[in-house]
Formats: structure tokens, sequence, C-alpha cells
């Protein structure tokens, strides 16, 4: 059995309302989002009015923007993933920088700016992935999946 337009819409808009809303289960279970983290909220948000969007005015530019946002998001959780690994770097403003060549006066001053969550660290992983690898991997599955959307014609 095939899927309409809609059902995959829904689908693609309601697999970002699960993943927002497990970004709020684990904040309210005690783990306090990075800045990255919540970067990678905004896109979810967006794809959820999308999504109504389309249920109301269904075409294929409302799907493709639908698309966009999943894909945005999941780019910010490879990347986010990536810091989290030392892959590369991160935004300065949420990541440790090197402390080797500091003086103590230019350490205190580093600790005393450090953000209190840091992206550059894992605090909830499963099966070795992050919380921000999952967003990556779940997010550009959906991007697919408003990309077969756009597509239909029925």
């Amino acid at each position: 059995m095939s899927m309409t337009r809609a059902q995959i819409v829904t689908t693609a808009a309601g697999g970002s309302v699960l993943l927002l809303g497990g970004a709020f289960l684990f904040q309210i279970a005690g783990y306090p989002p990075c800045e990255m983290c919540l970067w990678q909220r905004w896109p979810h948000a967006f794809a959820f009015v999308i999504g109504i969007a389309f249920l109301v005015i269904p075409n294929r530019l409302l799907a493709l923007l639908g698309a966009l946002a999943a894909a945005t998001t999941g780019l910010i959780g490879v990347y986010h993933a990536g810091v989290e690994q030392k892959w590369w770097s991160g935004p300065s403003t949420c990541t440790s920088g090197d402390i080797s060549n500091l003086t103590p006066e230019q350490l205190l001053e580093q600790i005393m700016a450090a953000p209190l969550v840091r992206c550059d660290e894992i605090p909830w992983a499963l099966a070795g992935i992050s919380m921000a690898g999952w967003n990556a991997i779940i997010s550009l599955f959906l991007a697919g999946l408003w990309i077969v959307a756009a597509r239909r014609t029925d």
C-alpha cells in the first residue's frame, strides 16, 4: 500500500515533532542543551509549521521547504557530532580551546568565560552515537521523506 503525499508529509513533520519533543524530554531529565543543540531545534519547529501549511495548501514548494528544514537540522547535527568527536573545531562560544600556552591569568579568563554546557562533550549516547548524531541520522532520513513528498503527483 502506497502512502499519499499528505501522509508522507505528516510522517516527516511528525518525525520533527517527535525529535523536538525528545530534546525537551532530555532537557527535563537533566541534560541541558548546549548552544548547538538549540540550533538543531529551530529547523524542526519550522518543519512542523511547514507540515501544517502543506496540509492546508499542498504544493511542491512547501514540501521542498520541509526538506530544506530537515536537511538543515541534519547537517547541523553532523557538524555538532563532529565537534563532539573532535574531528573539527566548534564555535569558540561553546567549546574549549587549547590551554597549553596560556598564562594563569589567561587560563582563569577562559574558565570564567566558559559556557555552562559545552558543545564538544557528549552527555548521552546510544550505540556509540550521541544525541547530535541521532538527530543527524533521523533528520536526513526525514529530509528524504520530504523530497519523496515533493516528487509525488497525487
